[in-house]
């Protein structure tokens, strides 16, 4: 079945109605829940079967979908850029130092900087007319800028996708925001789309001060803005005046606790990311024992898990497993009194010697302090919900979180990191019960506070560091969500519940200290460097329970990094379900593959290795096939307009 917005309605669509019978039919369970709330009900049904539908195809014809053309609303202004190849070289110069010995194991110093042939590094600029106009006839130039990194697992999303989302923080700052069109994975997989978002800052850099400046995504993108952070502040360059965090992904290993859930409230995959086998994905498997394997195995590729020996192992209980990825030459656990060794990739990103890496997982830095502001917002029922809790806390007492000492003794063995750098000012805010990257359902009510959330911290950093007040309407009087006139029943009123089993305290249920700012609101004081904020969806303010009873922040270091059995034993259930469902598929690709290297690739520079998945390793005569061509397409056009529905009727009742 082709991947189109009729197929995805098609496929989509019973559930839809399933939800909403449901929702009114069956409404106790979802009583003070963000559920209670149709739009925001049906929105999680939505994206998580679309996930669900796209993981029936291929990676490219997701990737080709969610990369389609989406129309501009009309009172948005959009210019695209291409960025010079000077900032590209400076960008490759600091992330090969930053990169230091571990460049090895990346394959290379210059596979990275490969593009395809007339595909230039390109951004977009993205405000809003009415204050472009504004700007134009006052003779002033902004000093807002917002440089946002999408999301989507690095593998899939783009810029058109997330505009009504960049578009919302455009509009709520008065700002402009620029957002690169960065590579994706598995076709460039780190550090390509790292090398491409540094090179997007260094141009801004040319055109504005960096206290004009604030970084911002989300999920994934989250990810990356951490690691171009540490990266520039580890190599002396000019950090931009605050960071903006929504619902960040830091840890590919899935080694915190909550990742280990069945994810009822959230619209992420429990099980990973998995997909119709193709070209792109999943790469070949480098096997130790070819000749082993083909005897053990009958599937169409090699073995992604050798569960057979687990007897062997099982006479030397002595020796230890290698759970962390890139800390020993495989890697490897025990489920069910089973040694099961993992050869297959694991992530779309990276290969699995560089899931623990620093730039790959930032929750590994040896320390995340001496960065600008930051505000981590985390959805109180999600699957990334620990690390993302863990991350904020780490931020902001570096020394005490840090990495395991066989992390430190890889990328810090002097532990200069780890002591060099002041705690980071960190906003946690910890909201209950909603999904991963609420941002996303821009249409519901609980997405509304958090894009004003945002607006309030991205405001008060800019003031700070300009040294002067940011004067911004107060669109309260002309927002829907302000007047109440939404179009849903509130049934229950905004009293207080607790987060969530690892972020719980019966002490706190009844405290409210304040409400859901806006831009140009005072941020509360800072208490050791931080801001512990538990928030409801109609935007009322709690403590976060007390740092002592968090479970999640007193993991053992060692353990955070080290792949767990639950989230494994799932992803292998998948993966056989794949196997089996996609039997002929994967036949067809190993066929496409010996013929291709039948013919011959062009062999890469010398010292060069790039990631089996990387495309590069597909030229032939300095070609690669060809991507699918951009389409414009309906279904996204409804979905973002939908998202956007909020801000034309807010620039209407201006």
């Amino acid at each position: 079945m082709p991947f189109n917005t009729f197929s995805v309605a098609t496929a989509i669509a019973p559930g839809v109605v399933e939800t909403y019978l449901s929702h009114y039919f069956n409404r106790k369970p979802l009583k003070q829940k963000p559920t209670a709330h149709i739009s925001y009900h049906e929105g999680l049904r939505l994206i998580r079967a679309f996930l669900d539908y796209g993981s029936k195809h291929t990676v490219e014809d997701l990737q080709a979908f969610t990369a389609q053309w989406v129309p501009v609303p009309t009172w948005v202004r959009t210019i695209d850029i291409e960025i010079p190849p000077q900032f590209l070289t400076r960008s490759a110069n600091i992330l090969k130092k930053q990169l230091g010995h571990s460049i090895d194991v990346v394959g290379g110093e210059t596979w990275w900087q490969w593009r395809r042939p007339e595909s230039p590094l390109h951004a977009e600029w993205i405000e809003m007319k009415k204050d472009f106009n504004e700007r134009k006839r006052e003779g002033v130039k902004c000093d807002r800028v917002i440089l946002y990194v999408h999301g989507g697992a690095y593998y899939f999303g783009s810029v058109d996708e997330h505009r009504y989302q960049m578009q919302r923080h455009a509009r709520k700052l008065k700002a402009r925001v620029l957002t690169p069109r960065y590579r994706l994975a598995p076709q460039f997989p780190f550090p390509c789309g790292l090398y491409d978002c540094i090179a997007t800052y260094f141009y801004l850099l040319e055109h504005f001060e960096p206290n004009q400046i604030l970084f911002a995504g989300d999920s994934a993108g989250g990810g990356m803005v951490l690691s171009m952070l540490v990266t520039l502040r580890d190599q002396g360059c000019v950090m931009p005046a605050g960071t903006i965090l929504l619902s960040p992904w830091v840890d590919l290993t899935h080694s915190f606790p909550s990742v280990a859930g069945n994810g009822e409230g959230d619209y992420i995959p429990p099980y990973g990311f998995h997909h119709k086998p193709s070209m792109a994905w999943p790469p070949p498997v480098e096997s130790e024992d070819t000749k082993k394997s083909e005897r053990k195995f009958t599937q169409p590729t090699e073995q992604p898990f050798d569960v057979n020996a687990a007897r062997e192992e099982k006479e030397k209980p002595t020796v230890p497993l290698n759970q962390v990825p890139g800390l020993g030459e495989r890697l490897e656990i025990s489920i069910d009194d089973k040694l099961i060794i993992i050869r297959e990739q694991l992530q779309l990103y990276a290969k699995n010697e560089l899931l623990s890496h620093p730039l790959v997982s930032p929750v590994q830095q040896p320390s995340l302090g001496g960065l600008p502001p930051m505000l981590i917002q985390v959805g109180g029922a999600e699957l990334l919900r620990d690390e993302q809790i863990y991350l904020a806390h780490k931020a902001a007492s570096p020394r005490q979180f840090p990495p395991s000492e066989a992390i430190l003794s890889k990328y810090d063995p002097q532990r200069t990191v780890l002591n060099q750098y002041p705690p980071t000012d960190v906003q946690l805010q910890v909201w209950e019960d909603l999904c991963h990257v609420p941002h996303t359902l821009s249409f519901t009510r609980p997405a509304k506070y958090m894009y004003r959330s945002v607006a309030q911290f991205g405001a008060w950093a800019l003031a700070r560091a300009q040294h002067k007040g940011i004067e911004i309407l107060d669109d309260d009087d002309v927002s829907i969500i302000s007047n109440g006139s939404e179009n849903e029943k509130d049934d229950d009123s905004p009293t207080s519940k607790t987060t969530g089993t690892s972020v719980s305290s019966n002490q706190y249920k009844s405290k409210s200290v304040g409400a859901v700012g806006k831009a140009g609101d005072q941020l509360p004081p800072f208490k050791d460097h931080m801001i512990r904020q538990r928030v409801d969806r109609h935007g009322t303010i709690f403590p976060l329970p007390l740092q002592s009873e968090i479970a999640s922040l007193h993991l053992d270091p060692a353990s955070i990094g080290a792949i767990k059995s639950g989230p494994v034993r799932k992803f292998l259930a998948k993966r056989n379900e794949s196997q089996l469902k996609f039997a002929s598929e994967y036949k067809k690709i190993a066929k496409k593959r010996t013929k291709e290297l039948e013919k011959g690739y062009d062999k890469p520079e010398q010292g060069e290795s790039p990631p089996p998945s990387a495309i590069v390793n597909r030229k032939r005569k300095g070609v690669v096939p060809e991507e699918k061509k951009r389409g414009k397409s309906w279904g996204l056009a409804m979905w973002t307009g939908w998202g956007s529905s909020h801000d034309e009727n807010t620039i209407e009742r201006e």
